[in-house]
């Protein structure tokens, strides 16, 4: 069969971009309706739950080539588009740019949001609370580093809930305004990031001396200052910094994956794929936590995490932060609950929202 000359293919293509081009104005003037109904009757711009469901309905008919991954990317920034038609989407996020939480925060809002970096994760809730923000972007766990206390405490004291959660594969690099490793006397970087690193660190520049900064997005910036300086940090960043990327991928453990909290004010509805957060305290006596769980084992609730947490204020007693499978709307999550309240001293919902998609 003979092949089709490439400018008969281009002209295909062509064809097909202006079909595609008509198809999404006439999606974006379905969206502002929507916004308009929204609007008249008082819901949110972003709804988590009916987001989750459009990327679940775009798998269902996905037939190829394109991967469901590359699928979600081009949609994830259709949806930011459409949000941004019908009213500003503000985000507070863990700053500054071109931190991994500002990666995070795109990857799931997409590119037409507003971004505001803060300086630390209580600015962040701060920002959402004091609504100068509609929504929020926080780190709360590392698969290496494990929980992030900072967020953890500020979850137990906010009125805000858990809308959504994203999962973001960590992939350090090394940036420099120098071209190559040698002359490099000095590598900086957030301390976490240089403990990921350790290994490549000591076989390829064990002569430099490391410094610590308050994220890898200011080490980059502070490298631009410093020609004998490296940063460990995204990719990102250098294209932010105007730097070059050495060498990528010089994570020790390539299973690095950092979790996000996406925290705002009202409700996610139920999505039939759905996870819930709860902190809670038990008696301080043997048996308490065994006790505790009881109730999701009887109505075979599968829990996802459980992980301790100290008690501000008092020795050796903790709360614990519990993530489990469904979504506080169902009967038997609310029957759980009820019977957990009976064993429980404390019992706190974070919030129920569509699961996030681990990286592989």
């Amino acid at each position: 069969m003979k092949s089709e000359s490439l400018d008969h293919l281009r002209d295909r293509l062509k064809k097909k971009d202006e079909k595609i081009v008509k198809l999404l104005n006439e999606r974006a003037r379905i969206s502002l309706e929507i916004g308009d109904t929204k609007k008249m009757e008082g819901l949110d711009i972003y709804d988590p739950s009916q987001e989750s469901r459009i990327y679940r309905r775009l798998n269902g008919i996905n037939e190829g080539p394109l991967t469901e991954n590359a699928l979600k990317d081009i949609f994830t920034e259709i949806l930011s588009a459409s949000r941004a038609l019908q009213a500003p989407v503000p985000v507070a996020y863990l700053g500054p740019e071109a931190s991994f939480t500002h990666a995070a925060a795109q990857s799931h809002f997409g590119r037409s949001a507003l971004f505001s970096p803060e300086p630390t994760i209580f600015d962040v809730f701060d920002q959402v609370e004091r609504g100068k923000a509609g929504w929020g972007v926080v780190p709360v766990e590392n698969s290496l580093e494990g929980a992030v206390k900072l967020t953890l405490d500020r979850l137990l004291a906010t009125p805000l809930h858990i809308l959504g959660e994203i999962f973001l594969r960590i992939n350090h690099s090394l940036l420099s305004t120098q071209k190559d490793l040698g002359g490099l006397k000095r590598i900086y970087s957030h301390p976490q990031a240089l403990a990921q690193c350790q290994e490549w660190i000591r076989e390829n520049l064990p002569l430099c001396s490391l410094h610590e900064t308050d994220s890898t997005a200011k080490a980059a910036r502070k490298v631009v200052e410093d020609g004998e300086g490296a940063a460990i940090a995204s990719s990102s960043a250098a294209d932010l910094y105007g730097l070059t990327v050495i060498s990528e991928g010089i994570e020790d453990n390539p299973s690095n994956v950092t979790r996000f909290l996406v925290i705002g004010r009202g409700e996610s509805r139920p999505t039939e794929r759905d996870k819930t957060s709860i902190l809670m305290g038990t008696r301080h006596m043997p048996g308490a936590l065994y006790s505790s769980l009881q109730p999701f084992a009887q109505k075979e609730i599968n829990l996802m995490k459980i992980e301790s947490y100290p008690i501000k204020g008092t020795i050796w007693e903790y709360l614990f932060f519990v993530d489990f499978d469904g979504h506080v709307k169902e009967d038997k999550i609310q029957e759980c609950l009820e019977d957990l309240g009976r064993h429980a001293t404390f019992i706190k919902i974070l919030g129920s929202y569509p699961m996030g998609d681990p990286q592989p």
